[in-house]
């Protein structure tokens, strides 16, 4: 089942970057906006951890993507190109505030927070879901950014590869990594 939802969440960006490209359309380019902004955002806010500032990065990704928007035709893999836009829209403000900016590793999360939630899962207990993000935020930074696309945004290994510029076989490893670290607070936690 999940797969077919990402078949279609493939088909449905793929049509709205052909609308957009070919027919200039406003309401295929609203319809990626909605779609990608908050995923945006958060992916923005593991690098620029002021609110207002990521904000402004999706919006240059945007305004770049309306404006360069006859180069979407031949794009095949849509979440790649709009992450790499947009990580590299992030670097470049990193470069240039360099100074004013929390480190990357310094930079918390809260991976549960838009999380759609089930019977089961309304059984872990907030302490739990606190062990959970903790862990998530002491992985090293490109291990916790992996682990945050594949398993929020739901991208694939290859995708993740893509935007943060490591190969599969190292998005592989960050996954492993934080699966191993999160077994192991839950481990301990039920103990």
């Amino acid at each position: 089942m999940q797969h077919n939802t990402i078949e279609k969440h493939t088909d449905d960006v793929s049509r709205w970057m052909n609308e957009i490209a070919n027919f200039n359309s406003r309401v295929a380019f609203e319809s990626l906006y909605y779609h990608y902004f908050d995923r945006l955002l958060r992916f923005v806010s593991l690098y620029v951890p002021i609110l207002v500032e990521a904000e402004e990065i999706v919006l240059d990704t945007f305004t770049d993507i309306w404006s360069g928007r006859k180069k979407l035709l031949p794009v095949k893999n849509p979440d790649a190109y709009i992450y790499s836009i947009t990580r590299n829209k992030a670097i470049s403000f990193l470069r240039s505030q360099h100074k004013n900016m929390v480190p990357l590793n310094e930079t918390m999360i809260d991976l549960f927070i838009h999380v759609d939630t089930t019977p089961e899962s309304d059984l872990i207990s907030k302490e739990n879901i606190r062990q959970l993000n903790g862990a998530i935020n002491s992985l090293p930074y490109k291990c916790k950014m992996a682990f945050k696309m594949v398993r929020e945004d739901k991208m694939k290994y290859k995708d993740v590869a893509i935007v943060l510029n490591i190969s599969v076989k190292t998005v592989e490893a960050h996954i492993a990594t934080a699966t191993k670290k999160l077994r192991e607070i839950l481990s301990s936690g039920q103990k």
